[in-house]
């Protein structure tokens, strides 16, 4: 196994309970990491910081919180003050159609996937600098470069977010701190299965055939893992990738078509 240089780096996963943020969380304690494992329903987080620490061998703390709320974030930051690790992460708004959001939902989009990552930044970079070691992943979206009809919100609360860090990343690479994003498509996780149940009952349609249309659209033509994805999320916080900043990865099965 490649050696990532972050055994014993200290690492804050938000919504790390399930899915995309479980499965970074697992691919850092598996690197050395020590991880805090954050989710909002306080069993479930619980019992994820246990089985990651029993099935990777490392060390996990649970939290508890809502990281979108000043409340939750000062209990991520009360158990590890000093993450050299920061890996953002918030369910998107659910699919709908922008006619029907309200400002109310628009704001709700946006506190949860652009202004509460920058809250969690403002709170963690500092730190870093001073330490000369920082790696700040952000988990956001395929659809901030290939816009998907019904996620508007998500797609342009993720892609603002992805414009305000640009010139913040710039002003850290110096010491040693990166920023860069993660840019899922189509992986195997409870949203996303959700995500076809919902869809494929708006269109008429069973699960498995809008599943089978979704894979047939991929070059990969299957669905993505989760502990794919995780493996790119520890990547991107290893020692070596010190010179890899501003960066969107695409984790997508080569589903966004484009040269660059």
């Amino acid at each position: 196994m490649l050696d990532l240089g972050i055994a014993g780096r200290k690492a804050i996963v938000c919504g790390s309970s399930r899915g995309l943020g479980r499965a970074s969380a697992e691919a850092l304690a598996r690197a050395g990491a020590i991880v805090v494992v954050n989710g909002i329903d306080p069993a479930r987080c619980v019992q994820a910081a246990e089985e990651i620490a029993r099935t990777t061998g490392g060390q996990t703390r649970a939290v508890p919180a809502d990281v979108t709320t000043r409340e939750g974030q000062d209990a991520l930051f009360a158990a590890e003050p000093e993450p050299d690790i920061l890996v953002t992460n918030a369910g998107g708004p659910p699919f709908k159609d922008f006619r029907q959001l309200d400002r109310a939902a628009i704001l709700a989009g946006v506190t949860a996937n652009m202004v509460t990552p920058i809250e969690l930044i403002q709170r963690a970079i500092d730190g870093m600098v001073a330490r000369q070691f920082g790696r700040i992943v952000n988990i956001t979206s395929v659809s901030v470069k290939m816009p998907i009809p019904g996620l508007d919100l998500s797609s342009g609360a993720r892609a603002g977010l992805t414009s305000f860090l640009a010139g913040v990343l710039r002003s850290v690479a110096h010491a040693n701190v990166t920023i860069n994003n993660l840019l899922p498509g189509y992986i195997d996780t409870d949203r996303y299965r959700g995500g076809v149940e919902a869809t494929a009952k708006l269109q008429g349609i069973t699960p498995e055939v809008l599943k089978a249309r979704q894979e047939a659209g991929v070059p990969a033509r299957r669905i993505g893992t989760a502990a794919e994805f995780g493996a790119a999320c520890a990547f991107l916080c290893a020692a070596q990738a010190g010179y890899i900043t501003g960066q969107n990865l695409l984790v997508d099965g080569g589903l966004y078509n484009a040269a660059f």
